[in-house]
């Protein structure tokens, strides 16, 4: 996928605060769109169908793998999130900055998909603060917050497989390093290139 915009894939375990740094960004730079998932699970908290997720049956969600609609999906805490292929490509097409918050295994196969795209692992401080932050949300049962705590080690076991790395112990200071991320990925040669390409071209670079 060679197209003006970039494609940015952050991953973390529940509780590290992805959600959390994506809104934040977003607020602050208006050329990050977001990549608004399908998932199989119910909402949660404050969540409404069609801005955190879209939120669709087994069924429906079957239908869109057969139809390949897919560009990525796996199974989460059981249930199955994915990411709509074409609203990506559209997007980042325009020359938009997307921004999928995904889990580790669909980070893989986007990266598979496409290498030119850009991932970067949010991790907790430590696993004390990250189960300190699960229990503080009040939307888990016990037994959710043991699946999640499980999980969690194999899902930091993966932050070495990534581009960027954020320690998200200090909020602002994490937000800082996310933001830094994606604006130095807009100052690279190549992006610079299909920005400016008048510019290029008077400079005789291309």
């Amino acid at each position: 996928m060679d197209y003006p915009g970039n494609l940015f894939i952050v991953a973390a375990p529940s509780g590290a605060g992805k959600s959390s740094l994506v809104k934040a960004l977003r607020e602050l730079d208006h050329r990050v769109l977001p990549s608004i998932s399908h998932t199989t699970r119910a909402p949660r908290g404050q969540e409404k169908d069609g801005r955190e997720y879209h939120f669709v049956s087994d069924a429906q969600f079957d239908q869109m793998v057969a139809d390949g609609a897919f560009l990525e999906w796996a199974q989460v805490h059981g249930h199955r999130s994915g990411t709509s292929k074409r609203a990506i490509e559209e997007h980042v097409a325009q020359g938009h900055d997307v921004i999928l918050e995904i889990d580790y295994q669909g980070a893989f196969q986007v990266k598979r998909m496409y290498a030119n795209s850009i991932s970067i692992f949010i991790l907790p401080p430590s696993l004390e603060e990250l189960r300190a932050r699960i229990e503080r949300r009040g939307e888990d049962a016990p037994d959710k917050i043991a699946l999640r705590m499980k999980n969690a080690a194999d899902e930091i076991a993966q932050a070495k497989a990534f581009d960027f790395v954020i320690i998200n112990e200090v909020f602002e200071s994490a937000l800082f390093d996310l933001k830094a991320i994606v604006h130095a990925e807009r100052l690279t040669f190549e992006a610079q290139k299909k920005a400016r390409t008048d510019t290029f071209l008077a400079l005789q670079l291309i």
